[in-house]
Formats: C-alpha cells, structure tokens, sequence
C-alpha cells in the first residue's frame, strides 16, 4: 500500500502564504507518474474536498474556492506533489492531505497524516 506523507502546514495570518508537500517514498516511479494525484482538505466538522488535481501530464484543476490562489504542481523524479497556497483566509483553515485519483475521482490509497493549515490573525 502506498504511503503518503503530507508536510508544510502551520499556523499563518489572512493574506499570508504557505506551501505544502507531499511524498510518496515507497512509491516506485513508474507507479507514481502516471498517476493523477489531488490535494484535498477536511475543515472541522466538514467532509473533506478535493481542491486540486494535477495530471500526468501536468493539467491541472481546482475548486472555485481556490482558483486563483492555490498553484498545484509535481516533480515526478522526487515522487512529490505540492500546493502553493497564497492569499489565505481564514476559511482555508483544514487539514490538508494528498491522495491519487481513480478515474472516477476517488481517493486511491489509504490516507495519510495530513497537515494542518490555521489561518487566524
């Protein structure tokens, strides 16, 4: 089974900045690559929801809740994704994790940790 290690959250103010990873060390690269791989986010009390996708060939999607603030991108040769998120509001607050997609949009592994993202003044 594939681990996903998420990293990058913390405690930041409205407006501010972060950038969260994602590995996937056991993960051998052929298996890696082709896969479509998605940033999700559960906020206390709230399903979680995918927010963005990056596909193999680096198409990307995102939530209209985040179009515009949130970049998603990946470096196949350190098996890692990452979400830059700027701008952030208060609303942003969740933990955020990293999965694979089926081809119907679900979730493929097992979850990892997650990350923590606080944004508060």
């Amino acid at each position: 089974q594939a681990q996903l290690v998420e990293s990058g959250g913390g405690l930041v103010r409205p407006g501010g900045s972060l950038r969260l990873s994602c590995k996937a060390p056991r993960m051998i690269t052929s298996v890696f690559n082709p896969n479509v791989m998605g940033w999700y986010r559960q906020a206390p009390g709230k399903e979680r929801e995918l927010v963005a996708s990056i596909g193999s060939t680096r198409i990307t999607n995102y939530d209209d809740s985040v179009k515009g603030r949130f970049t998603i991108s990946r470096d196949n040769s350190r098996k890692t994704v990452y979400l830059q998120m700027t701008d952030l509001k208060p609303e942003d607050t969740a933990v955020y994790y990293c999965n694979a997609l089926t081809a119907t949009n679900q979730p493929k592994y097992n979850w990892g940790q997650g990350t923590q993202v606080t944004v508060s003044s």
